[in-house]
């Protein structure tokens, strides 16, 4: 009798021990398709089109479509460039803002049937869909709302045709892992030859709604990227980093009271944490362009990120449990510039590098709690599994728990990766890291918001053999990885700097090694100067300058400066708005006509004198830096003169998405001119009532 008692005892000990159900779900669920999504973590977002060839960002929509013609297009090339950079996907531009079609549709003539290229036979999308199921990558599409070409846009028969438009692609070009809509609608455009401006009702007008529905019936495992989703959400900026804290889960705002929020018509600054407990499962992606702009421009050739920035873009976004989504342009030909694809190459090899080795692996794990004493089913060592949802969790009283890692032996490391099992929602509020120092515990990091991936890049090496992970959480917590990574050295570009006289100093970042430099467009290597002092270099041109060694060589930085600004003086601008600061070659004091006595007054001009004749092949406009939208110029003009009195305009146009881009714009004039004197002249701002200009520039060579 006593032996039949214990042997029952054990029995519902070992059933209540292996039946343990887990964690109830917390909050909203992502859909399976939004796990693949996260599983991705990294495409890229393709421009190409009529803006290629007259580099624009924003077309009007009166484009000719015989302008494109790609002779050597290579959908491989391209495809091909964005996997070495471990990109798992690409988006394709198939209609931007100005109408033009990529694909043959039978929804416009205003197509790539009407060009040039392949005497019209051509299809763009095609080509891409082909190259990336011949290179495992995923393919998605973006097909813009605002078409400024179509003459029916604003008016309801355009939804009609908006809408066709979206069939065509889903029928033909599937199947596609995103459907990407952004919030740039309405506004002037050329509308079928009314050239005017069409506002719509942002908030109602494509009835996104039912327009969604036709994505979840034809392409059902397609995320849907948008300001308010609801498959993934555009993070606030184009900057290409999430918060620190980020949360997946999401409620869009409209910013007017009582309306229903939108793409185009959302807080979008919300976006860049999400909303901790928020009503959808809308994670964060954070798009952002190789170049400065999404278009290809010779002019930018010298601003491709570098590999070392592309990886500070991967901890920002993917690192905060966000998306990467790279914007890459085709040139003319239709092929990648060579200096886009060996960054990208180098990020890849960067990537590969960094996560080959995962030092936690062999480790023995301890945790505080685990849930039914179940270490089979909940047990720490799940965490160093090949499973991303196998996980360790914690009974439901336990929202406060450690883990600890013996890794047998000091291992060196500074990158900590910590995961969810987020198919049971994000659970966990913060975490803490230490590690054992002289038989003490000693803290080296913390972070929020872990969500699907979580990177912890630290500032040295570390050496250790414990560690610890202390986690928070308002339920019990249901941890799915953890990693310890040893980024390798590589060493970024260096920092240039050119003051007004023209002495340039050059400053290696994080490195002892030299400073090689060239000043004839040259890439520098172990052959080229090694910089020791200042130098003047106030004719204008291209420098480049990289630090390394006979082991390993840095990215290069490359700056390219206009005539130095010695001498020059402000002959025009409204008095008391500071006009001297645009000439100053200091980018945190800014020309500003936002104080109350000058707000208002457009357009305003700056005019200046150089001091003598220069032929001027292209200016530049810095905008202010201090990450402000106030102030920043939509369109403008620029005129030259022999005597500051008589003016001859010389170029006039926009600066589109300056807000989400503020970076140098460089303006190649249609031809050189000669002149000593030249006026810049803002025609509308933006936001605001009045402009705020950090510098102006002129280039020369």
């Amino acid at each position: 009798m006593k032996r039949t008692c214990i042997f029952l005892g054990l029995l519902a000990l070992s059933t209540n021990l292996f039946s343990q159900s887990a964690p109830k779900p917390y909050g909203v669920l992502p859909t399976a398709a939004q796990l693949k999504w996260h599983e991705m973590e990294m495409y890229c977002l393709i421009h190409f089109g009529a803006n290629t060839y007259l580099d624009h960002e924003w077309g009007y929509g009166d484009e000719d479509p015989n302008l494109v013609n790609p002779v050597q297009f290579d959908a491989r090339q391209i495809v091909g460039a964005a996997k070495a950079g471990g990109f798992k996907g690409i988006v394709v531009v198939a209609k931007h803002h100005d109408g033009l079609c990529l694909w043959p549709t039978k929804t416009t003539t205003h197509n790539i049937s009407q060009s040039k290229w392949k005497n019209g036979k051509g299809d763009i999308i095609r080509e891409y869909q082909q190259a990336c199921a011949q290179l495992g990558l995923k393919l998605g599409l973006y097909c813009s709302p605002w078409d400024r070409n179509n003459p029916e846009y604003g008016k309801p028969e355009y939804l009609d045709i908006y809408r066709r438009q979206l069939k065509e692609l889903y029928s033909n070009y599937g199947p596609l892992f995103t459907s990407w809509h952004d919030g740039a609608n309405g506004g002037s455009g050329y509308y079928g030859g009314a050239n005017e401006i069409r506002n719509i009702d942002r908030s109602t007008y494509y009835d996104w709604d039912s327009t969604w529905n036709i994505t979840r019936t034809m392409q059902p495992n397609a995320v849907i990227f948008g300001d308010v989703g609801p498959g993934s959400r555009w993070v606030g900026n184009e900057d290409g980093h999430a918060g620190t804290t980020c949360w997946a889960t999401y409620t869009p705002e409209a910013p007017e009271e009582g309306k229903r929020p939108a793409n185009g018509f959302v807080k979008s600054e919300l976006g860049t944490t999400g909303t901790r407990n928020g009503k959808y499962w809308i994670p964060a992606e954070c798009d952002v362009a190789i170049r400065p702009g999404w278009f290809y421009h010779e002019s930018q050739n010298a601003q491709v990120f570098t590999s070392s920035q592309l990886l500070d873009l991967y901890y920002e976004s993917v690192g905060h449990g966000a998306s990467l989504d790279l914007g890459l342009s085709p040139d003319q030909r239709g092929l990648l510039n060579d200096i886009d694809v060996a960054s990208l190459k180098g990020f890849g090899e960067l990537l590969r590098k960094t996560f080959a080795v995962n030092f936690a692996k062999g480790a023995t794990l301890k945790a505080s709690n685990i849930r039914g004493n179940n270490a089979a089913k909940f047990g720490p060592q799940l965490l160093l599994d090949a499973d991303r949802y196998s996980y360790w969790a914690t009974d439901d009283a336990v929202t406060t728990a450690d883990l600890t890692l013996d890794l047998h032996g000091n291992k060196t490391f500074n990158v900590i990766r910590l995961r969810e099992n987020i198919k049971l929602g994000q659970r966990i509020d913060s975490v803490g890291i230490d590690v054992m120092d002289n038989g003490e515990w000693k803290a080296i990091a913390s972070a929020t918001s872990i969500g699907s991936s979580r990177l912890i890049r630290l500032d040295k090496n570390v050496t250790a053999a414990k560690v610890r992970v202390r986690v928070y959480a308002p339920v019990s917590i249901a941890l799915s990885d953890v990693g310890l990574y040893k980024e390798p050295v590589h060493i970024k570009a260096p920092i240039i700097k050119r003051e007004k006289s023209g002495m340039v100093s050059i400053a290696g970042v994080q490195s002892a090694d030299p400073v090689y430099y060239t000043v004839d467009g040259s890439n520098p290597t172990l052959q080229s100067p090694v910089y020791k002092q200042p130098f003047l270099f106030a004719d204008g041109g291209t420098i480049k300058a990289r630090s390394g060694s006979k082991v390993l060589m840095g990215d290069i930085k490359t700056a390219i400066y206009g005539i130095g600004k010695k001498g020059w003086k402000v002959i025009e601008a409204p008095a008391g708005s500071q006009a001297d600061n645009v000439v100053d070659e200091d980018e945190t004091t800014n020309w500003n006509t936002l104080t109350p006595e000058l707000s208002g007054k457009i357009p305003v001009d700056v005019a200046i004198d150089m001091g003598e004749v220069h032929l001027i092949k292209a200016f530049t406009y810095l905008p202010r830096q201090d990450r402000k939208d106030e102030g920043l110029i939509g369109k403008y003009a620029f005129y030259v003169s022999q005597n500051g009195r008589d003016w001859e305009k010389a170029r006039a146009g926009d600066f589109h998405n300056i807000e989400a881009n503020p970076v140098q714009q460089l303006v190649i004039l249609d031809h050189p001119l000669k002149a000593r004197y030249f006026k810049f002249s803002a025609l509308h701002i933006n936001n605001g009532d009045g402009v705020m200009v950090a510098e102006l520039g002129i280039i020369t060579r």
